[in-house]
Order: structure tokens, then sequence, then C-alpha cells
């Protein structure tokens, strides 16, 4: 279960941030001050951070730098503060996102899930060789999980293993036969292929990638089936 820092000395704001979040099952460690969070923080298990930036005492820029003098996990500034110079500072001095207040929480709770993911694909390397991220498909060979455009998609075993072998093979024709043998572990016969095209079938409709030309899986016909690059 993933771990988020809060602080913002708005405390509705706070509050606000903190419903949405336990909302989605993560564990919040709310702060109205900076100052209190450098007391607490090496003490404290996290894996994002959303901090404001005007606070007094200690703003949001100046936490973030002392946080990255230790610490590596994501962090998304929200602010009142709309000019570009600060979104460009903000990134520059280590933040990862950043949104203007008056925001959507659920639009936030987006942000914090796209960066969670990157962290876990970048920060472990044995994680890495086992996911696949392009062209709004991120697919996780080890928690066997589908995102596609930020959604995540529910597949079934042989669905993803489909997936998985296209997506890897990605700019490469895989040949019917050739998938059949390596996702089923049987025999290919002629009868397969529409064991195989309805897999396919299903795949592009859970993709809202259905119609004459799709955009994701293709077929060559007489061949087998591919996704671009």
């Amino acid at each position: 279960m993933n771990k988020i820092l809060v602080v913002d000395d708005e405390k509705e704001i706070a509050n606000l941030v903190e419903v949405y979040l336990k909302n989605e099952n993560y564990i919040v460690y709310k702060y109205y001050s900076a100052k209190d969070v450098l007391d607490d923080i090496d003490n404290l298990d996290v894996d994002l951070a959303i901090l404001d930036v005007m606070m007094p005492e200690i703003d949001g820029f100046t936490l973030c730098n002392k946080i990255r003098e230790k610490y590596t996990f994501p962090i998304i500034f929200a602010t009142a503060k709309v000019e570009e110079i600060d979104k460009i500072n903000g990134l520059m001095i280590g933040a990862d996102d950043y949104v203007t207040k008056p925001f959507q929480p659920l639009e936030l709770i987006a942000r914090v899930k796209a960066q969670l993911r990157r962290s876990q694909k970048y920060n472990n390397s044995n994680q890495e060789e086992n996911i696949i991220d392009f062209r709004g498909i991120l697919i996780n060979k080890d928690t066997h999980e589908f995102y596609f455009n930020e959604k995540k998609i529910d597949l079934t075993k042989i669905e993803f293993e489909i997936l998985w072998l296209l997506c890897e093979n990605r700019g490469k024709v895989i040949k019917t036969d050739e998938l059949f043998s390596k996702v089923w572990g049987s025999k290919y016969f002629e009868k397969d292929n529409n064991t195989v095209m309805v897999h396919i079938r299903h795949l592009r409709e859970k993709m809202s990638d259905i119609g004459k030309k799709p955009k994701y899986i293709k077929t060559v016909y007489g061949v087998g089936y591919k996704i671009e690059k």
C-alpha cells in the first residue's frame, strides 16, 4: 500500500486531498507545516509527496530541496502560483509534476497514480525488465496489470499473455501458429485459428480498438498479428 505525504497550510485543501487519497486506499501523512515535516521526515516511509508552495516559515521549494538531499520519491507541487517561471523552478529543483490551484481532486489522483507507476518502473531494475510502456500501453508482467491510457483494464490470463507477446515483439508480425504455441503451449492446428481470433477480438474490445482499421493490434491477413512501435 503506497504512502503519500501531503503538506499544505490550507487545512481545508489538505483535508480534502487526504479524503480522496484514502478513498484510493493510500496511507496519508498529512502536515500543515513544512517545519513539522522536516522534523519527522526521517521517520516516515514515503512513496510520493504532494507539496504546497506558498507556506509560512518554510516554503514548498525549500522543503523540496531539503527532501531531495536524501530522498528520490516523486514530488508533485500543488499551488496557486501560476507563473511559468515558478513551474520551471519547481521542476528544476526536483519536482516531478505540478498542478495549479484550484485543481480537480480526480486530476490530482490521476497524476499521483501516474507518478507512482513511473517511480516503480524506473527505480526497480528487475521490475523494469517486466514492464512495457509505450503509446498509452503500460503492461506489468510481475503484477499482471494492464493500463491503457491511464485506465486499468482487467485481462484474462490468455489475453494478458497474447498482449505481452505482441508488445514484446512490437513492430514484428507474430505468426498465428507461433502465437498459439507460445500462449497455449500446444501444437497448432488449423481449427485453432478461430480460438486466436476470438481472443484478439476480446482484447480489441477492451481497448476500444474495434473497427475496420484497428490502431493497435493489427491483422496481417494469412500470416498473423502485430502491434506497431
